[in-house]
């Protein structure tokens, strides 16, 4: 499909060729002549070789990160005390994880095929990402504070709790309810662990993100100037010139 445009005093008029032979609707031809570039879609060598492999090990990272999010949040969910109710009601781990993995396939992919139109998707993305990271840290911080296990050491006849009198239970009473406490500190302080290694890795996609946004920036950047230098460059003249001197006017 081809548009051409054509403007007058107060009207512009498009002319669309459709081709017969595609099976998407007329109005799906004309928004795709309109969207599609092929000058943006086209894959660029330059920003191939400004990119390098950077992009693709940022992506890796990325899809760590978001692997790692889900396996801990899973964890989160399942100790039946280690997720608080906001995380329950959202799952935040969960589409954080999706979101982190998002990321890296569209870096990876971005290198892969470097033209100007996936890179340009990859910086947007990551600037966005910079907000969701930040909401990760905030998140997994509050949940850290809301981490409970109060049922455990509970029974249906007393509660082994750090101000439950002593002196009425047996020995062997004694000794369990020590144990049970024990073991319920112990679980508290693996689960804050976990929160805390996801607010480290919150705090590495923030890293992650800026420095992406940041490498598809500059490289985006040194296309512009490579592209500048090229329409500059006398060299690129020279045929022409060639040519004029070569056949002389009479």
């Amino acid at each position: 499909m081809s548009i051409t445009m054509a403007k007058a005093d107060g009207v512009t008029v498009f002319t669309v060729t459709s081709d017969p032979r595609s099976a998407y609707p007329p109005l799906c031809q004309i928004i795709k002549g309109l969207c599609y570039n092929p000058e943006c879609c086209s894959v660029s060598q330059h920003l191939r070789k400004v990119q390098r492999s950077s992009q693709s090990v940022l992506g890796a990272l990325h899809i760590m990160v978001g692997l790692f999010n889900i396996g801990l949040g899973v964890i989160l969910f399942c100790s039946h005390g280690g997720a608080s109710y906001q995380m329950f009601s959202t799952g935040f781990p969960f589409w954080i994880g999706a979101l982190c993995m998002l990321f890296g396939i569209i870096g990876i992919v971005s290198e892969k095929y470097p033209s100007p139109c996936l890179v340009i998707s990859n910086v947007i993305l990551n600037l966005t990402g910079v907000s969701f990271a930040i909401a990760s840290i905030v998140l997994y911080s509050n949940n850290i504070t809301n981490i409970s296990m109060w049922w455990l050491c509970e029974n249906r006849d007393y509660n082994y709790s750090l101000d439950a009198q002593t002196t009425d239970l047996s020995p062997v009473e004694r000794q369990m309810r020590k144990d049970c406490l024990e073991g319920k500190e112990s679980a508290l302080m693996l689960l804050r662990s976990i929160n805390a290694v996801l607010i480290v890795l919150s705090a590495l996609e923030l890293c992650l993100v800026i420095s992406s946004a940041v490498m598809g920036i500059k490289a985006l950047r040194s296309s512009e100037k490579e592209e500048d230098k090229k329409i500059g460059d006398p060299e690129s003249y020279k045929p022409l010139l060639e040519e004029v001197t070569s056949n002389p006017i009479a």
